[in-house]
């Protein structure tokens, strides 16, 4: 569906070893004291919410990485609506590997299970627009590019990963500067001085900082701050295509889609990854 974990498979692939030894550290003592190391069986992961089911490729990275042995069998794709009562996969093997990762692939499908399921329910709301939902760096330390792949399998799209793949000059970074020209033009400086090519993003919160943003045709984007609906749009007009144009602040369910009418052609909403509800999952032995 996406490859995102091809792209991130370095950053991804350490988390899950940090959160498996977390986990077990010592050792499964419940596991060690019940099965002998050899026990096989079987399980499955029910789905006890309707949902859109996300984490499945996670999962069998965790079983993997704990126990390359451990053989999983997909019984529906990522980003599949599912209702209560399905089951997602199978996975067969060691007792003591599939309990020693339970856990984990528990936390880690529901939470990117309940970010899945409202980036879906918000992105169908505006499809109609040219409009796409970005996330944003409001994320759960440590646990950032799970949801953030958890925001693309529900059908929306990533804003920056963190502070080191794009420039985004925010009001803090204009005030300290002195103004909103002063913060790019050391903007500009920086970049040929280290050889950066990544994209600059100016946030910017009346019309006079937009016209001064549109006097550097070199930035990527326009990020218009806290603006109600009928702002925002006599802004874009003014923008007028020569920028890509974001709007940020404030921006919920209740009022999403009028922003996104407004012709803008990126909403981000830190809500994506930090109000989602967690789907009940569960894995079950068979």
């Amino acid at each position: 569906m996406n490859n995102f974990y091809d792209t991130h498979k370095y950053a991804i692939d350490r988390f899950i070893d940090q959160a498996l030894e977390e986990d077990i550290e010592g050792g499964d003592h419940s596991s060690n004291a019940c099965f002998e190391d050899n026990l096989k069986r079987e399980a499955v992961l029910k789905v006890k919410d309707d949902c859109v089911i996300a984490g499945i490729t996670m999962a069998q990275k965790i079983f993997h990485r704990l126990d390359p042995s451990l053989n999983l069998n997909r019984l529906c794709k990522e980003g599949d609506i599912m209702e209560a009562g399905a089951v997602a996969f199978q996975v067969e093997g060691k007792a003591k590997s599939l309990l020693a990762s339970e856990r984990l692939v528990l936390n880690c499908m529901q939470r990117m299970s309940g970010i899945a399921s409202l980036s879906h329910q918000l992105s169908q709301k505006i499809k109609h627009t040219k409009c796409k939902i970005l996330d944003t760096r409001k994320t759960t330390p440590g646990f950032r590019y799970p949801e953030k792949w958890a925001v693309t399998i529900g059908g929306g799209y990533n804003h920056r990963m963190g502070l080191f793949d794009a420039i985004m000059i925010k009001d803090n970074h204009i005030d300290f500067c002195g103004g909103l020209p002063q913060a790019l033009e050391k903007t500009k400086a920086y970049l040929t001085e280290n050889a950066l090519e990544i994209p600059v993003i100016v946030e910017v919160r009346n019309e006079i900082e937009i016209d001064q943003a549109m006097g550097f045709p070199w930035i990527k984007r326009i990020l218009l701050d806290n603006m109600s609906p009928e702002i925002l749009k006599v802004n874009i007009g003014k923008i007028d295509g020569k920028f890509e144009t974001e709007a940020s602040g404030n921006i919920g369910g209740d009022n999403l889609v009028s922003y996104a009418e407004t012709g803008v052609d990126y909403v981000s909403m830190g809500a994506l990854t930090y109000a989602a509800i967690p789907v009940d999952l569960s894995l079950k032995a068979v």
